[in-house]
């Protein structure tokens, strides 16, 4: 059965698109802990990130180099901070989250509530600068 994450790449379930290329796919979480919140994920369904091959995880460690240093022009923040948890959506993906201090990344505390036109802003801003 497919992931959601897979369901997402493939258009049935729509999402805020980033970036994407032939091997990963980048989308803002519906969930964020702050603006700007992305995931980057393979196209190729596969559970945990350290079980991607050695070459496919170099390549999206790139991809998701380029997304950050994108998320970084548009959205106000000190960097881009990186967290794998993996135990959410059993689909290998990267957290790239903006972050002014550390506290940006608790992931226990409560979730931004975005409307879908500040979705729909945040993407086309950090899309319109992806190259």
């Amino acid at each position: 059965m497919a992931t959601i994450f897979s369901k997402i790449i493939a258009g049935e379930i729509p999402c805020y698109k980033i970036a994407e290329n032939e091997e990963f796919f980048a989308f803002l979480d519906i969930n964020p802990v702050v603006k700007g919140h992305t995931l980057v994920v393979p196209k190729k369904e596969i559970d945990y990130l350290f079980d991607l091959e050695d070459e496919l995880l170099g390549r999206m460690i790139i991809f998701s180099k380029k997304v950050a240093k994108t998320i970084e022009a548009v959205i106000s923040c000190n960097r881009v901070g990186v967290a794998v948890i993996g135990l959410e959506v059993p689909h290998a993906h990267i957290h790239l989250i903006p972050i002014t201090q550390e506290s940006d990344m608790d992931f226990k505390k409560k979730k931004l509530t975005l409307t879908q036109e500040e979705f729909i802003q945040i993407a086309e801003a950090i899309r319109g600068h992806y190259k």
